[in-house]
């Protein structure tokens, strides 16, 4: 599913974001990446849907060799993940409907099949209700749940989820993560970066701990660990 074999990326100002990580995570996994404020993390989970490049070592998703791969095949590589951000990076114009319908139309699904799976995940989401509101109308929580759904409106492989409560209340975290856990039982890989140590350590799952750039600890049902 997703396999980095000694992956480095420096940046340009000659700092080592990544050095030499080794990691398999399978299909159906659901993955925490933990680590302090500087880490690494972002640059892992940015690898795996191509927004970064490696400078040295493999990357493989769904079997394409993502360092390698050419400039016209990343949008065919992205259908197969969807990317959930800690600022929701929804259309502020555009109504929840339309938000997780432009997903769809970006890879030219039929309109026929976007008015029928649009409402399906926003339902899903428990946003059905409320698919003709725009952000500014929704509340921080509902704005995550949009964002989940346009994540997973092309029934992607692997979700990528970069803090995805960070700027969510306690309760509305856990809503979230109860959603997560249920998409994820529904057979979507998550590979999810976070600072909750509370949600990590109640809802035990594979922990890798990334610091300075390594893979310092990778536990099944593992914990957050010491504090970062």
């Amino acid at each position: 599913m997703i396999e980095m074999q000694d992956v480095w990326k420096t940046y340009a100002n000659g700092t080592h974001a990544l050095q030499g990580v080794s990691v398999r995570i399978d299909r159906n996994e659901f993955v925490y990446i933990v680590g302090p404020s500087g880490a690494g993390k972002s640059t892992f989970m940015k690898l795996i849907y191509r927004e970064e490049v490696p400078t040295k070592g493999q990357i493989s998703v769904n079997g394409f060799n993502i360092g390698k791969l050419q400039q016209r095949k990343i949008p065919y590589v992205r259908r197969n993940i969807g990317v959930i951000f800690q600022d929701f990076r929804l259309l502020p114009r555009l109504t929840a409907y339309e938000n997780v319908a432009f997903a769809m139309e970006v890879i030219e699904a039929p309109k026929k099949l976007i008015r029928k799976r649009v409402p399906e995940v926003l339902e899903l989401v428990g946003l059905k209700a409320k698919m003709n509101r725009e952000p500014a109308q929704l509340s921080g929580g509902e704005q995550q749940r949009v964002a989940i759904a346009r994540a997973i409106v092309n029934n992607p492989s692997v979700i990528i989820a970069d803090e995805p409560t960070g700027n969510l209340d306690p309760e509305t975290s856990w809503e979230i993560m109860q959603l997560l856990d249920e998409i994820n039982f529904r057979g979507t890989t998550i590979v999810m970066a976070t600072h909750n140590k509370d949600i990590v350590n109640s809802m035990r799952k594979r922990v890798i701990a990334i610091e300075n750039g390594n893979i310092v600890r990778d536990q099944v049902r593992g914990e957050y660990g010491y504090d970062f």
